[in-house]
């Protein structure tokens, strides 16, 4: 079975995008560790970039995913945007459009907008580091947008929905 590297985005300092009090790092690290529980119980060997809230840099990131050999890496953020409730909906980036990391990213899209988010597609992005330098396919997903409240409320009426979407995505890939 494939070994997946789980990147909680943000930690410690790093507070990520933020919203009457919520913390992006918080959200993102609860909804990673769900996530690592539901792969381990389908048999999936799964690594963490952080288990708690601690910071490190996205090449420091990317060079742990890359000396443990890992098969696929996937980072968990949530959106934002300039004012608040802007935009709604779920989005996964990719270093281009093409190959395993784009099929992942799909997969994890449409799993995602079947819980109830709005999907947003899968964009390219090469400038991030921890898209660009990764050796293996790589996505970073955006569950909902933090400063939109109906994306929040269903991030936590959907919590476990969400987990197991995110990680019937990485097993429809895997397997």
């Amino acid at each position: 079975m494939a070994v997946v590297m789980l990147d909680a985005g943000h930690g410690g300092w790093h507070n990520g995008a933020s919203y009457e009090g919520r913390l992006e790092k918080d959200d993102v690290l609860n909804l990673t560790l769900a996530i690592g529980q539901i792969l381990e119980e389908n048999g999936v060997d799964v690594r963490y970039t952080r288990t708690e809230d601690v910071y490190s840099s996205p090449r420091s990131r990317a060079d742990v995913a890359n000396a443990q050999g890992v098969d696929y890496f996937v980072s968990i953020h949530r959106n934002s945007s300039p004012i608040p409730d802007q935009y709604s909906g779920v989005e996964t980036l990719v270093y281009n459009r093409y190959g395993r990391a784009a099929e992942l990213a799909e997969n994890i899209n449409e799993n995602l907008e079947s819980v109830g988010f709005i999907n947003q597609g899968v964009n390219e992005r090469p400038g991030l580091v921890v898209l660009n330098s990764t050796s293996m396919p790589a996505v970073l997903v955006e569950v909902g947008f933090i400063n939109t409240p109906a994306d929040n409320y269903l991030f936590d009426t959907q919590f476990n929905a969400i987990a197991q979407a995110i990680a019937d995505g990485v097993l429809e890939t895997v397997q």
